[in-house]
């Protein structure tokens, strides 16, 4: 299957580069995965498209100010860093995505705005990659961040963060930082939607995964099928795997907000066959924890644990469309985001949403 399979047409101007005036005053495409047909709503509509035996499973990871910028001291110029995630157990060794990567060599050094000075490593793997390896004389933590860093908006928006994006880049009840980039989806919910979804009876529960730059790499590979995935670290907690392991051996839906959700159901089912079981087996369809999972989905892939999706309109070509490509039909797919643009939605993470049921 070719990359080109999964480009689109889309317009600049939908692109959003801003939220939109109220949190959760979205549009919302409602896609029949079996049929492919399309109904328009709003938002406001979503509880009563959910039947009230569902099973919700939203990601509570919270985004970074993962974006810092450093003064090169030989030369006093500016460059950016993207952190992604630490590499030693002291974390004063950080991955970071660098932009002119192939500038930035072992042994550089770059004052940032605290005055602390990082220096570029060697380490196996990064060579010709758009990845560094940073290195600190002491452990680098959230309050360094918040100190330093920025929010990490998406590179298709053009325009530096604000105050405004400080909220409004972060989900309502995202509480585990990590992150350096939103599980966007998320972005959608209220306080008040989560109450009217209490209120319909719909039960909800949570799983934690730190998205990685890698999300907006690129598939350089013109077949899908060479395409390394890069890796990420989830975290299932004993509730949740309890409650979906019930809700499941019960015949309810399992609905994953994001495909950050999907990916980590989809891993933890993937990882308990890789072990030697079967998804199901038991009533175990997955198992609480913490695990990396470079998992791809494109069509073919076969679900385990998820029955609907929630999502947002995602970029032409990249492994995000693959996903939702994989559990609704790449023709399905294709021919619902051709609607979104004569429907002019709102594309990508300050966009509208997509329910796939």
């Amino acid at each position: 299957m070719k990359t080109t399979d999964f480009n689109f047409y889309l317009p600049e101007d939908l692109i959003a580069q801003h939220p939109s005036g109220v949190r959760g005053q979205d549009k919302l495409m409602l896609l029949n995965r079996q049929s492919g047909a399309v109904e328009h709503f709003t938002m406001d509509d979503l509880p009563d498209l959910i039947t009230p035996d569902t099973l919700m499973v939203f990601n509570n990871s919270r985004v970074r100010r993962a974006r810092v910028y450093g003064i090169k001291e030989t030369t006093g110029r500016e460059q950016e860093f993207m952190f992604l995630n630490t590499i030693d157990k002291d974390c004063m060794v950080w991955n970071t995505m660098v932009k002119n990567a192939k500038k930035q060599k072992p042994g550089m050094h770059y004052q940032f705005p605290d005055g602390t000075v990082g220096t570029i490593i060697d380490v196996p793997g990064n060579a010709g990659t758009e990845f560094r390896a940073m290195k600190f004389d002491f452990a680098i933590n959230e309050d360094w961040f918040e100190k330093n860093g920025h929010i990490p908006l998406p590179p298709y928006i053009k325009r530096g963060d604000t105050e405004e994006d400080s909220e409004r880049y972060q989900n309502v009840y995202a509480n585990q930082t990590g992150s350096a980039a939103c599980p966007t989806a998320g972005l959608h919910f209220t306080e008040d939607m989560l109450k009217r979804l209490d209120a319909a009876g719909i039960e909800r529960c949570f799983v934690t995964l730190h998205v990685g730059l890698g999300t907006f790499l690129p598939v350089r590979e013109e077949n899908i099928e060479n395409h390394k995935m890069h890796e990420e670290w989830y975290t299932i907690p004993v509730e949740t795997a309890e409650k979906i392991n019930r809700a499941k051996a019960e015949g309810r839906p399992i609905l994953a907000v994001g495909t950050t959700s999907v990916r980590t159901l989809e891993s933890a089912a993937q990882k308990i066959e890789l072990m030697g079981g079967k998804a199901g087996e038991n009533n175990e369809w997955i198992h609480a924890g913490t695990a990396s999972t470079s998992i791809f989905m494109y069509p073919g892939f076969k679900f385990k644990v998820v029955d609907k999706m929630f999502t947002n309109f995602h970029t032409p070509e990249s492994t995000l469309i693959m996903l939702v490509s994989a559990f609704a039909g790449r023709e399905n797919i294709l021919s619902a985001y051709e609607e979104a643009v004569k429907n002019r939605y709102r594309f990508f993470s300050y966009g509208d949403c997509m329910f796939i049921r």
